[in-house]
């Protein structure tokens, strides 16, 4: 048995050991194996890795055996880590924002669509929730990366996917705060019987007074955040349950009935030059993909996550699946109550389609209740998302990743609560905001969520599944080897055509400047630009995961009896063999 020399694992590594716990006159050195990660391991790749989530007795030992120690309270149940991305998602709210979208290939692609990418989501949805099983920690994405990727290319890996993922959380919060103001100002249109010019300057006001609104939230202690994801979740499914009951009743009163089956599950207009199939998967697939984003956070709040190894897993996938089967009963009961002239719905004078389909079935001031209600709604929406960035920002920064990390990585001690991180996220998603200034830059911004997202959230599955096979050992949550590598390989299919897919304009022909999906530029561009930050300067700095234990927490976090049994090991070559 043989402990892997940094010079082993890269040439460049500067990196030496740490200093030898001693117990029992044998000596374990702990080595950073190519960055701070504090581990030992074989020449073989990993094969004595203490990183167990499975024999692991508590969150603060699987923590220390990730490399790091507990500054973050754990306040959040299973139900309330659930709570953050259900809240993220905002079903009514989400879906209100992109129903126009979905329409473009009329009533069919809407709810077809959802169905077909709402499946492929819960895929990729799995594959996460093994990584987070395995190895749950803030940062996850980019620290499961560094964990699976080949020697030599660990640490460019890593730092890119925590820009990306950092980047994407940022333009989600955008996203949301944007869909809140347009929601307002709906309302507002609403009150004044369409008598109201919306500019870009109202919606860039009400978005920078909501994102800073959300801070403040965020900023409250973990315990209370935490009860906000309750406050969430009740609040969304109580507005899900009034549209099934007040909508259909409305719409029976009021427009005499309802669309039949075949105008709901089999009328297909295509609204754009794109040939039907493609135009199927562009208005079809977002608004699932848009609205089914907000999973990832799970993994963000796993430090503040009580038994995280297995309630992180369950929030993600009950997350996915509550908002699959939800948005899509959601969607049909929309389709069969609006308009059975589908551009009156699309090319509404209220801002939002969902707002015509109100205001058309219950009357104006239902259309102005309901619309203030998903409001208040896709406020807390917002909040959660601040929430997993700032603690997404905070754990790369605790890693070095990030200008000015010295500062962003400070946990006040007395409210366990990362504030410089709160303050980071809610100045960059200010200064990213501007672009709303600007119509075809707000729908790259949109855009580049999606494309972010999907990236971050492919790479470490395809590094498990490829490099890092042998180095992962699962957590409680895993679908067996078979299905995991079938699951996987699956959903990375899926999210490398929604990459490509949310780069394409709505229209194939005549586009113009307005019209342009600048995603395609400013996607790529980010990644090429975060590359060529880390080897210009950001290596000197950035060398993966950092572990902020000393020898002497991480036995106390860990235990002796384990330090002993890495003695034990190691004293005998034939049980590492």
């Amino acid at each position: 048995m043989d402990i892997i020399e940094p010079q082993d694992i890269k040439e460049s590594s500067s990196v030496t050991p740490r200093e030898s716990v001693e117990k029992n006159a044998t000596s374990v050195e702990f080595h950073n194996v190519g960055s701070h990660i504090r581990s030992v391991t074989s020449r073989r790749a990993g094969e004595v890795n203490y990183i167990n989530a499975a024999t692991s007795n508590s969150d603060n030992q699987l923590l220390a055996e990730i490399g790091y120690k507990q500054e973050l309270q754990r306040k959040f149940s299973t139900l309330q880590v659930f709570g953050v991305a259900f809240s993220i998602m905002g079903l009514l709210p989400s879906i209100g924002t992109v129903l126009s979208t979905g329409l473009a290939g009329g009533p069919v692609s809407a709810v077809w669509g959802w169905l077909i990418a709402g499946c492929l989501i819960l895929m990729v949805g799995l594959a996460m929730a093994e990584n987070s099983s395995a190895i749950p920690t803030a940062g996850g994405l980019y620290y499961w990366t560094y964990y699976y990727a080949p020697v030599g290319y660990k640490e460019v890996l890593s730092f890119i996917i925590g820009c990306t993922n950092s980047l994407a959380l940022t333009a989600a919060c955008c996203s949301i705060s944007y869909g809140f103001a347009e929601e307002v100002l709906s309302a507002v249109i609403l009150s004044k019987d369409g008598d109201f010019t919306v500019t870009n300057g109202k919606l860039y006001g009400i978005f920078a007074a909501v994102v800073i609104m959300e801070g403040l939230c965020t900023c409250l202690a973990s315990g209370v955040v935490a009860k906000l994801q309750s406050l969430s979740i009740y609040s969304n499914l109580f507005i899900i349950i009034l549209l099934f009951i007040a909508l259909p009743i409305g719409t029976k009163v009021n427009r005499g009935g309802f669309n039949d089956g075949a105008f709901i599950f089999a009328k297909y207009h295509n609204y754009s030059d794109w040939n039907d199939g493609w135009q199927f998967c562009l208005a079809g697939f977002m608004p699932a993909v848009w609205t089914i984003g907000g999973f990832d956070s799970c993994v963000h709040q796993s430090e503040e996550a009580k038994d995280a190894k297995k309630s992180v897993p369950l929030g993600i996938i009950g997350s996915i699946g509550a908002c699959w089967i939800l948005g899509w009963l959601i969607i049909i009961v929309l389709v069969a109550c609006m308009d059975s002239n589908v551009e009156n719905v699309m090319n509404t004078k209220y801002e939002m389609a969902i707002a015509q389909i109100i205001y058309d079935s219950l009357g104006k001031k239902w259309a102005i209740a309901f619309m203030s209600l998903i409001a208040f709604c896709q406020f807390l929406m917002g909040a959660s998302t601040v929430t997993a960035i700032s603690r997404q920002v905070w754990a790369f920064s605790r890693d070095n990743g990030l200008p000015l990390s010295k500062y962003i990585k400070k946990v006040n001690k007395k409210y366990s609560v990362p504030f410089v991180a709160i303050i980071a996220a809610c100045c960059a998603s200010l200064a990213l905001g501007l672009l709303c200034l600007q119509g075809a830059a707000a729908n790259a911004l949109f855009s580049l969520a999606v494309a972010g997202n999907n990236l971050a959230w492919s790479m470490p599955t395809f590094l498990r599944l490829t490099y890092g096979r042998d180095l992962f050992k699962p957590g409680p949550f895993y679908l067996g080897k078979f299905m995991s590598a079938v699951n996987g390989w699956i959903g990375i299919a899926y999210q490398i055509f929604i990459i490509i897919l949310v780069m394409f304009p709505s229209q194939q022909h005549n586009v113009t400047a307005p019209t342009m999906n600048y995603a395609c530029v400013i996607g790529p561009g980010v990644w090429i630009l975060s590359f060529i930050y880390y080897i210009t300067y950001k290596k000197k700095y950035f060398h993966g995961p950092a572990s902020n234990l000393t020898d002497d927490e991480y036995v106390d976090a860990v235990g002796e009896d384990m330090v002993e049994n890495i003695d034990n090991i190691l004293s005998n070559p034939e049980k590492a063999a």
